[in-house]
């Protein structure tokens, strides 16, 4: 399995998601300097509110720096039946003999959602429910996960 591929898909929905949030960073700051965000009354609070959007859309560039350097110093290595699962390993479980669902182990860009050599598989990072229930875990090991206050098992089938 190619994970630079993960990588790289990863890096460029990052990017993307990057420049859009730039944007709207840019435009909340121009809107909060406008001459006609200028409070008319006390309960005028547009220039308020557009600075704090302002704000908040650059944490969010920020953030988005940070998860694209981690996906880029993530060291790819593949796993072998031995090998614990851990940060950077593609693993299908399988829940009652279902069909498989992967998920991708990365430091960040959780939710991401991609395709390789036809397998739809979901980016989750180790702070998230399903990836501390696999972490440290090998093939043919079930997991527990409690979603909405019901037990799901899980048999781990594949780590690359």
């Amino acid at each position: 399995m190619n994970k630079q591929k993960i990588i790289s898909d990863i890096l460029t929905h990052l990017s993307q998601e990057l420049s859009a949030i730039k944007t709207a960073a840019n435009n909340a700051h121009l809107a909060a300097t406008d001459d006609q965000s200028v409070a008319e009354t006390q309960y005028d609070t547009l220039a308020i509110e557009a600075s704090y959007l302002a704000e908040g859309q650059s944490r969010r560039v920020a953030d988005i720096q940070q998860a694209k350097q981690a996906i880029e110093q993530l060291v790819m290595r593949d796993f072998h039946k031995e090998m614990p699962i851990s940060l950077g390993a593609m693993v299908a479980v399988s829940q009652d003999n279902d069909d498989k669902k992967w998920f991708f182990i990365a430091p960040a860009a959780g939710g991401f959602k991609g395709v390789i050599d036809k397998k739809h598989y979901t980016v989750i990072t180790p702070s998230s429910p399903m990836a501390k229930a696999l972490m440290g875990k090998f093939i043919d090991d079930d997991v527990e996960l409690m979603i909405n206050a019901n037990k799901h098992h899980h048999e781990i089938m594949t780590i690359y």
